[in-house]
């Protein structure tokens, strides 16, 4: 008797376990499918696509979109592809994730191994500042960018995106290195070393998990940024972002949708390749920092 009841739930437990899988299949498919939709119709020509079915694989693969999309296509009033965007974009991402995480660092330090009074209003005050609405700091962002001689450059939206992103960085860093053994520190103090040695040589090495945390939410919401590389830039430092709006809205006439789906791919991928390479990373990071914090 028990072992048909062990053997009944077995059964039980096969068959709740198909039925998970079956449903992460079928959220997984409408997840995918608009990756689908872009991929297939980015290598149609533009007949199959207004004159066919978009789900259908392509009857004539084509990468003419794609070049298109990259170097010839036309965006705002200049003759030129996103290729130059995509550089822009770049060239702002990496100074941009690499201050602000580095910056993040040490006010993390700061807060929870050199603390000083009013160091929680400080932090809560930086916290605050994760929630203010883009839409609220475009006036006195540009007043700002307008007396450095930043206006329209890249230079100045790495600092808009280095400002905006202290909080967050700080957050993650302040949490993680809440449970760091606070004695290293003091031992290291009577060994003589000072501020940045501490830093560089005790903190920084075991800050890996936490780092990757913070480079991919920085990168991710960076290079995807638009409201700031439209307020803020000018023709020659775009951002991907502003060209890919620019390259749909130029169309004139018949949409070419098969570039249009193309250049979105191509804006999507870094981002894309960044959680595919380091994704799992990213999860175990935030799980150290939340049980840290």
């Amino acid at each position: 008797m028990a072992a048909m009841q062990q053997e009944s739930a077995i059964r039980t437990s096969n068959a709740a376990r198909v039925l998970i899988y079956l449903l992460l299949l079928l959220f997984a498919f409408f997840y995918l499918l608009p990756l689908f939709v872009m991929g297939v119709n980015s290598v149609k020509p533009l007949s199959e696509i207004t004159g066919g079915n978009m789900m259908a694989l392509p009857e004539i693969w084509t990468l003419e979109p794609w070049r298109k999309a990259w170097s010839e296509a036309q965006v705002g009033v200049q003759a030129t592809g996103l290729k130059p965007y995509f550089w822009n974009s770049i060239k702002m991402v990496v100074p941009a994730v690499f201050i602000s995480t580095v910056l993040g660092a040490l006010n993390g330090y700061v807060l929870t191994k050199w603390r000083f009074r009013g160091d929680t209003i400080l932090f809560g005050l930086m916290l605050f500042a994760c929630f203010i609405p883009f839409q609220i700091v475009l006036i006195p962002m540009a007043r700002v960018l307008g007396i450095f001689g930043l206006a329209g450059t890249t230079w100045g939206l790495v600092l808009v995106h280095v400002v905006y992103g202290i909080g967050f960085t700080t957050l993650y860093f302040r949490n993680y290195y809440a449970a760091f053994p606070t004695e290293l520190v003091r031992a290291a103090q009577i060994d003589g070393a000072g501020f940045f040695q501490i830093f560089w040589r005790i903190m920084l090495p075991s800050s890996g998990p936490i780092i990757v945390v913070s480079v991919i939410w920085q990168f991710t919401n960076i290079w995807n940024d638009f409201l700031f590389g439209a307020s803020f830039a000018d023709f020659s430092s775009q951002p991907m972002t502003v060209a890919l709006n620019n390259l749909v809205q130029s169309s004139t006439g018949v949409k070419e949708y098969n570039v249009h789906f193309a250049g979105a791919i191509l804006a999507a991928l870094p981002t894309l390749l960044v959680y595919i390479v380091a994704g799992r990373f990213f999860v175990r990071g935030l799980m150290a920092g939340s049980v840290k914090g």
